[in-house]
């Protein structure tokens, strides 16, 4: 029978809806990240980093792109005869085939494929951070304790704690409490969504609560191991990790990556991130381009000036236009004589000639305040600006839009442009 000692369960299902049109159309792990990379490029390096062979990954939104992306583990050298990447949907059954309506519950629709491994441990991983974490550390951790569950856990400041299940941990780190998401929190310690279980322990816990609605780690599983006794440790972690979740935290995650000492660095020998490499040509950089502080992905073309900004690969920009602190993902193409200044630009978008994005004074966004703020602007996968138009501050654009969509060739701060079809 095979035996491995520790499988990883890679939740990869999210929709991420408040990253708005970026997520219109795909998951939210298989969102472009840092130029060439896919959010779920991090955990899954993390895990062949951390010597973590056996990855299930859990898909449910949207999971085209990110089955694609993944194939056969190949770039993570996880094609494996035994083991590797496996991508998981929730399947059909002879009766009441069901979506994972929960965290947990899309871990407990999988026990047979956690059987065939009989892991000691199962390492639950979420789709959508950014992070370097050796598991192997924390499956020491896990050990020395004689733990039956390990919570990564992060110090955050008091103020933002109740945005995040809190644990309370006696002197050895010991868990005594959790908090769910609380008004008035008594620790600093969040979740991180990262759990080490005995197999038996999760298995056991997963069938007692089967029949909970929506079931959940934070709220189910882990309450139910502790109130049964299970000895439960959170493992503090102290290095860089961003929960990409907002359309600015995910702005401000990538504009780290080209500080002059980024937090977060990509060009660590010893801990790589792997994905997967299109065969594309080098980059061109014409004689009358500037560039400065940048990351540009293979294949793309410059002819204009591109200050502070992450750049996918092939992207096209024309002569003339200067794109400064934005973000353009892969092979988006934007015309000649532009300006375009703290914008997220989504794959294949089509950006025409003399266009200015990001004019003006902010205002609030008229149909999704607590997505589309900060100032910046969205435009949405595939859609089309046309030549001449001028674009305020916090405007989400989505679809191919034409001349008659923008009165007196603009559109103002805080609107919202959404063509038929495509959803904010």
């Amino acid at each position: 029978m095979i035996k491995k000692e520790m499988i990883a369960m890679l939740l990869a299902g999210g929709q991420g809806s408040r990253l708005g049109v970026l997520t219109a159309k795909v998951a939210k792990p298989a969102v472009s990240f840092g130029g060439k990379y896919r959010i779920i490029d991090f955990p899954l390096s993390n895990c062949i980093n951390s010597g973590v062979d056996t990855v299930g990954v859990l898909t449910q939104y949207q999971p085209l792109r990110l089955n694609t992306h993944i194939g056969i583990g190949i770039p993570w050298d996880l094609d494996r005869n035994v083991g590797g990447v496996t991508v998981l949907p929730p399947y059909e059954k002879s009766s009441n085939t069901e979506w994972y309506t929960g965290t947990a519950n899309a871990i407990y629709q999988n026990i047979e494929y956690m059987d065939s491994f009989n892991p000691d441990y199962v390492l639950i991983l979420s789709g959508d951070h950014i992070y370097k974490m050796d598991y192997e550390v924390m499956l020491d951790y896990h050990k020395s304790k004689g733990a039956e569950v390990t919570l990564a856990a992060m110090p955050v400041p008091l103020e933002e704690a109740k945005r995040f299940g809190i644990l309370i941990t006696d002197d050895d780190r010991k868990i005594t409490e959790f908090e769910e998401k609380p008004e008035n929190p008594r620790s600093n310690l969040a979740s991180m969504g990262i759990y080490i279980f005995n197999w038996k322990t999760l298995k056991e816990a997963l069938i007692a609560n089967a029949t909970q609605p929506s079931l959940d780690f934070g709220k189910h599983v882990i309450p139910y191991c502790h109130d049964k006794g299970s000895p439960c440790y959170a493992f503090e972690y102290n290095g860089y990790w961003k929960d990409v979740g907002t359309l600015h935290s995910y702005w401000e995650a990538n504009m780290e990556l080209i500080d002059i000492v980024p937090e977060f660095n990509l060009y660590e020998e010893y801990w790589k991130i792997y994905t997967k490499n299109d065969k594309l040509p080098p980059q061109y950089i014409s004689a009358n381009s500037e560039v400065e502080k940048c990351i540009i992905g293979e294949g793309a073309q410059i002819y204009g000036k591109v200050y502070n900004s992450v750049i996918g690969c092939g992207v096209t920009i024309g002569e003339g236009t200067v794109v400064s602190n934005s973000i353009i993902m892969n092979d988006a193409e934007i015309g000649f004589g532009g300006n375009i200044e703290k914008a997220i630009i989504a794959e294949n978008a089509h950006i025409g000639d003399n266009v200015t994005i990001g004019a003006g004074e902010e205002a609030e966004n008229d149909t999704a305040p607590h997505i589309y703020n900060h100032g910046l602007v969205c435009v949405g996968e595939k859609s089309t600006i046309p030549s001449g138009v001028t674009i305020g501050k916090n405007v989400v654009i989505s679809g191919d839009t034409t001349e008659a969509d923008y009165p007196d060739h603009s559109l103002a701060s805080g609107k919202s442009l959404i063509k038929a079809g495509d959803r904010v």
